[in-house]
């Protein structure tokens, strides 16, 4: 059964129905789903989660779809745990990480928007599926519709890290790499959707697509025991993450799932070499500037992202802020993490723990309140920055003698160090 009423204008708020619509016609706003929340709330509650499937479609009341799942029967659900390790070098009290660098199949939280839109594709009839992508949802597309049995065409901009490219060929699309940005890509391929009869996961469909994004703002609440915590870093690319994860939280307000008394601040980490949204927060703006990109987080590499106002609206809206980090330290809060809590994440995990330790030392986000930290891909995709900072591995001859004197060596160093 669906619990979809159809779409609706995110600024004048005009109503259409359930079809692939995703601009206003009267005012060009974007479009989102609208729910019937009064049948919800009948017969989602907590005791209805927990007995189902651990997977992202266990919040399927709240998702944008009118049959069963086609695809994504394993995605979502993923870690969430209390960080000590990391939470002493911060300085900080409670710290969460959401670990999605873990993400069934493609090791990110693509794989939950590629579910439901692949799902509402095939619903709507769709046989060809494309994407425009910085990486992530590359893999996730050409993954997921593999499964699905549908045709894809994957469009990327040509300097994209090798091993997200080998992570879409694998799955034996139609990929694309275009000679731009992402921006110059996504422009592409809203002429090619208007000509070819595709379904554009993040263009034409892109108001089911940006639903999946919820389920991780779900999983966060649920796995702190139905609470909401005080602040949540996310990172931005196109901006649609920390909105959807703003909309996870009225909703289960809304549903009387977690108490609606509660207040949650949001905060959009950008790389210093791509932040407009960040720009924007500062500057307290309602324009989101273009930028080029020029940054190693590849990944957030958006200079024009396409829900960047919703995004600086909802980190102002809900008390939060914005911050944006260096390449630099992009790579020290990579090593930082995995150091200390085992966790590898890419370039894009590295902003947001980056952004949490400086809002945490600016005293913008207090020492002794609940911070949940958003981990959305893993680090084996992005390895050429940290290709030329790991050092190397100790070489030995295959001998007792050589291990022990190089041992010898080693530890003599740290009494040197510890002097």
């Amino acid at each position: 059964m669906s619990y979809m009423l159809g779409l609706k204008c995110r600024e004048c708020g005009r109503l259409y129905p359930k079809e692939v619509i995703f601009v206003c016609e009267y005012c060009f706003g974007g479009v989102e789903v609208d729910y019937d929340y009064d049948a919800i709330r009948r017969v989602l509650t907590k005791d209805a989660v927990a007995s189902r499937p651990k997977s992202l479609w266990r919040y399927r009341e709240l998702l944008p779809i009118e049959g069963e799942p086609a695809v994504g029967l394993l995605s979502g659900f993923t870690p969430f745990f209390r960080s000590e390790r990391l939470a002493q070098r911060l300085g900080v009290e409670e710290l969460y990480l959401k670990d999605d660098s873990v993400s069934h199949p493609t090791l990110s939280f693509k794989d939950r928007v590629v579910s439901v839109a692949l799902t509402r594709a095939k619903e709507f009839g769709f046989d060809t599926v494309a994407c425009a992508s910085t990486g992530n949802l590359a893999n996730s597309v050409a993954a997921l519709s593999a499964r699905a049995g549908l045709q894809r065409y994957i469009f990327i901009p040509s300097d994209l890290e090798m091993g997200k490219v080998v992570g879409s060929l694998i799955y034996r699309p139609t990929l694309v790499a275009v000679e731009g940005t992402y921006d110059d890509v996504n422009r592409l391929c809203a002429e090619i959707g208007s000509k070819y009869p595709w379904a554009f996961v993040n263009i034409n469909i892109r108001p089911y697509y940006a639903e999946g994004s919820k389920t991780y703002g779900f999983e966060v609440l649920e796995q702190m025991g139905w609470r909401a915590p005080q602040h949540i870093i996310v990172p931005c690319a196109g901006g649609s993450l920390i909105t959807k994860i703003n909309k996870a939280i009225k909703e289960f307000k809304l549903l009387g799932l977690i108490d609606p008394a509660s207040s949650t601040k949001l905060y959009a980490a950008q790389a210093d070499g791509c932040a407009p949204i960040v720009k924007a927060i500062k500057e307290r703006s309602d324009i989101v500037r273009p930028v080029k990109p020029q940054t190693i987080a590849k990944s957030l590499a958006i200079g024009n992202p396409a829900d960047g106002y919703y995004a600086t609206r909802t980190a102002l809206d809900s008390g939060g802020f914005g911050e944006s980090v260096s390449d630099e330290e992009i790579i020290e809060a990579m090593r930082l993490l995995a150091e200390t809590e085992g966790v590898f994440t890419e370039t894009a995990g590295g902003v947001t723990v980056a952004v949490a330790r400086k809002l945490i030392e600016q005293g913008v986000i207090p020492r002794d309140e609940s911070i949940v930290v958003c981990i959305t891909g893993n680090g084996l995709k992005t390895q050429e920055p940290l290709v030329s900072r790991l050092g190397q591995p100790v070489r030995i001859k295959p001998n007792l003698a050589s291990f022990e004197s190089t041992l010898a060596e080693q530890l003599a160093g740290l009494s040197t160090k510890t002097r």
